[in-house]
């Protein structure tokens, strides 16, 4: 990061302090926090009620790529050493399909998953964690998984695909509840929840996690400033990629207008061209002070 210009410099580092005030409702904070293998362990073992689970390596913000169709950016996504896949969801908003939302999550991580050719038994174990503030479903426990019977005869399906609920809303004392409850807060003093809280404790209070997180902020912005349309570091520092995005678009405008003006277009045409004033393309080329 050293030899950033000053002011971006400036945007990643406010991003970083951001990011360090949030809670793990925060995708980015959760993406960054459960990137580590025990605190991502420690929240599956919690939630699915299975402490021999076993993670084997994790990625935070997966993209999962689709030529023709929509792109699914999971949040943290994970191995055990059994070969299941888990995806954890963190959701904040209450507006979407929830049920179709995690069924197409699920098909995008079948697809990847399955090779040509293969058959259809070779396809692992998917959980699908679905974590929000918010009891989106009104069922009145903090986690619920959701069961496939055939008809009323209470046989299980299984095909090897399972979602489970928690949220933060229901706190019936349970372990879950607690896990939630510290979601909420994400206190790095608070050491409850194990791995995750020692994760948490290193991000927010160790200068290495704040070197990580300008990291993370620093990678977005990035982004931001290349395609100019990305969102960057979503709901955390919408600021500081808005001006990011901004410099891009007005890096590319100088770039066309310089370009434009050796070719011998007027100075106004430029300006139209680029959707700016006369002045500005003027102080562009180096003709005018601002």
């Amino acid at each position: 990061m050293g030899n950033l210009p000053e002011n971006r410099l400036e945007i990643i580092q406010r991003g970083a302090e951001k990011m360090q005030k949030q809670n793990l409702f925060s995708d980015t904070l959760a993406s960054v926090a459960l990137e580590d293998i025990g605190a991502c362990q420690h929240v599956v073992r919690t939630i699915l009620g299975k402490d021999d689970i076993e993670i084997i390596s994790v990625k935070g913000q997966y993209r999962l790529l689709n030529i023709t169709s929509k792109d699914t950016i999971l949040d943290a996504y994970a191995q055990d050493s059994t070969g299941r896949h888990i995806n954890i969801e963190i959701q904040r908003r209450d507006t979407v399909d929830h049920a179709r939302r995690i069924r197409y999550y699920g098909s995008m991580i079948d697809k990847s998953i399955l090779d040509k050719g293969a058959y259809y038994d070779e396809l692992p174990d998917v959980y699908i964690i679905y974590i929000s503030e918010t009891d989106l479903l009104n069922v009145g426990e903090s986690v619920y998984p959701v069961t496939k019977t055939l008809g009323k005869s209470g046989i299980p399906y299984d095909d090897g695909n399972y979602v489970v609920f928690a949220n933060a809303t229901v706190d019936d004392g349970s372990e879950v509840a607690k896990l939630m409850q510290y979601f909420k807060k994400a206190d790095p003093d608070g050491m409850s929840q194990g791995a995750l809280s020692e994760r948490i404790h290193y991000l927010k209070r160790e200068q290495g996690g704040y070197d990580e997180m300008c990291k993370v902020a620093e990678d977005l912005y990035n982004k931001g400033i290349e395609q100019g349309i990305e969102q960057g570091i979503e709901r955390g520092i919408e600021q500081g990629i808005e001006q990011g995005i901004e410099q891009g678009q007005t890096e590319k405008a100088k770039a066309m207008a310089i370009s434009l003006h050796a070719s011998g277009v007027a100075e106004d045409l430029i300006a139209k061209a680029a959707n700016v004033s006369v002045e500005l393309v003027r102080k562009w080329l180096g003709l005018a002070s601002a």
